[in-house]
């Protein structure tokens, strides 16, 4: 199972066959919840969001723990004034680290500095 960041997401919304390619058919992947409301927030109209949420409902859904909320925690405390790291990005860290699962990302600048984080080639 991997997790994938919201930029991989919206790629593949996009159609763009460079990233759709990289994902192989027989591997499982998962999201955070932060990702599913950050498309659910960024999209156009309804018709989008009908078209976001028939994408998500085929992957797996990891939801804010008590243990994600505090490993997101200490990251932000840890992070987020030396390197940027946001809230969103904290959580979806957190659930990568929380549930041992390779995070995806097309920026891996931000999120290379977290040492108890797999990222994917």
């Amino acid at each position: 199972m991997i997790l994938l960041d919201t930029n991989i997401l919206i790629e593949v919304l996009k159609g763009n066959s460079l990233i759709v390619d990289k994902l192989v058919s027989e591997q499982r992947y998962a999201i955070s919840v932060v990702c599913a409301m950050e498309l659910i927030f960024g999209a156009r109209d309804r018709t989008e969001v009908k078209k976001i949420e028939q994408a998500l409902s085929q992957l797996q859904c990891y939801h804010i723990t008590s243990s994600i909320s505090r490993t997101a925690l200490e990251l932000v405390r840890n992070y987020s004034k030396s390197h940027g790291l946001g809230i969103p990005d904290a959580l979806i860290a957190a659930t990568a680290i929380i549930e041992e699962l390779p995070l995806l990302t097309l920026n891996t600048k931000d999120f290379k500095y977290i040492s108890n984080l797999s990222l994917c080639d």
